[in-house]
């Protein structure tokens, strides 16, 4: 398989309007535009039955004592967890692209609805659900794309994963639970094949180049 895309280029930074977050020289952080990018693959499976889309950080910090701290830094060294952005499946075989803003087009105080996405597809809970926990202006169920956002005091640049899975299921037999990571679960379970692009983002003026 391969993935393609008009709004992301592999190994390089992904674009400030993907983003849930931008830099700002007086708050440290201002919302974006996330805006979800455009996808499109091809060289799928024959006996592909439906699609699946994933974009995960694999460089999220396990632990938050320094996370957007005045003064202090996220430790390089400080182990690292996945924080999933966005899961959509039961796309159809036929499909092959997913258009730029179709699924996201602003940052949705307190998450966008789901688990319903257009054209009968399906998306799951983002990692925004649990981070966003008690924070009485932006908690709630957060489905769909939400961009990067990772903290702005990170000593790493963040690596973002988009992959595409093709599945042998026409529907994927959730049970519940939606969250990125159980569905990602499923997900590989039922994976044909797949194919990423990774690309990168940070809030740290320190590394920005």
């Amino acid at each position: 398989m391969q993935l393609l895309s008009n709004s992301l280029t592999d190994q390089a930074p992904i674009g400030e309007k993907y983003a849930f977050a931008v830099k700002d020289a007086d708050t440290h952080v201002a919302l974006s535009s996330n805006i979800n990018p455009h996808l499109a693959w091809k060289d799928a499976p024959s006996q592909t039955r439906s699609f699946a889309v994933v974009c995960h950080d694999p460089d999220c910090p396990s632990a938050g004592d320094d996370v957007n701290q005045e003064d202090r830094e996220v430790p390089a060294d400080l182990p690292r967890v996945d924080f999933y952005h966005w899961t959509l499946f039961d796309i159809p075989a036929g499909q092959s692209e997913i258009l730029e803003g179709e699924h996201s087009s602003e940052v949705t105080a307190h998450g966008k609805n789901g688990p319903t996405a257009p054209q009968g597809l399906r998306h799951g809970k983002n990692d925004y659900s649990g981070w966003f926990a008690g924070d009485a202006d932006m908690e709630g169920e957060y489905f769909g794309y939400d961009g990067p956002c990772p903290p702005w005091n990170d000593s790493i640049v963040h690596r973002y994963v988009f992959t595409v899975y093709a599945l042998d299921v026409e529907q994927l037999p959730t049970e519940g639970d939606l969250s990125g990571a159980a569905l990602v679960g499923l997900i590989k379970a039922n994976a044909l094949d797949s194919a990423s692009i990774t690309v990168s983002y940070t809030l740290n003026p320190r590394l920005a180049k």
